[in-house]
C-alpha cells in the first residue's frame, strides 16, 4: 500500500502547486487579452482534475499488476515537473515566452508517455492529457501573440 500512497501524495502535490502557481498569477491572467473562441474558465480545473484523477488510477492499476517501469515512472515525474515549472512561470512570473517553450516542452514529452503507455492495461485512457496539452499550447500561444 506504500506505492499507492507514493503515487496518490506525488498527483496531489503537482495538482497542489500547480493550482497554487496559477491562482498566485490570476489577476495578472484576467487582465490579458484573449483570443475570441477561448473556452470558458470552468472547462480547465474539470479537464485537469479528470487527467489528475486517471493518471492516479493508472498508475495505481499498473503498481498492482507490476506492469509499471522505471520509464514510465520517469515519464510521469518529468510531466508532473512540467506542469508545474509551467504555472510558476506563466502563471506567478508572468514570464508568457519561456512559458511557451515549457508548455511545447511538455507536450512533447506528453506524447512520448503517452507512446509509452498506449498498450499497457488502460493507457489509451491518458489520451486526453497530450490531446489537451495540444490545445494548451495554442491557447498559450495566443496569448503570447496578442499580449
Amino acid at each position: 500500500y506504500l506505492n499507492y500512497i507514493y503515487i496518490i501524495v506525488a498527483v496531489v502535490v503537482v495538482a497542489g502547486l500547480g493550482t497554487l502557481f496559477t491562482y498566485l498569477g490570476m489577476s495578472w491572467y484576467n487582465s490579458l487579452s484573449r483570443p475570441t473562441a477561448w473556452l470558458p474558465s470552468i472547462v480547465f480545473p474539470i479537464v485537469w482534475s479528470v487527467i489528475y484523477i486517471l493518471a492516479i488510477l493508472l498508475m495505481i492499476l499498473w503498481s498492482s499488476r507490476e506492469v509499471f517501469d522505471i520509464k514510465t515512472i520517469i515519464l510521469f515525474a518529468l510531466n508532473g515537473l512540467l506542469n508545474v515549472i509551467w504555472c510558476l512561470v506563466f502563471f506567478t512570473l508572468h514570464l508568457t515566452l519561456v512559458g511557451n517553450i515549457i508548455i511545447i516542452l511538455n507536450l512533447i514529452l506528453s506524447i512520448y508517455l503517452f507512446v509509452n503507455i498506449f498498450e499497457k492495461e488502460l493507457g489509451y485512457l491518458l489520451a486526453i492529457y497530450p490531446f489537451w496539452l495540444s490545445l494548451a499550447t495554442s491557447l498559450n500561444l495566443a496569448l503570447w501573440i496578442l499580449n
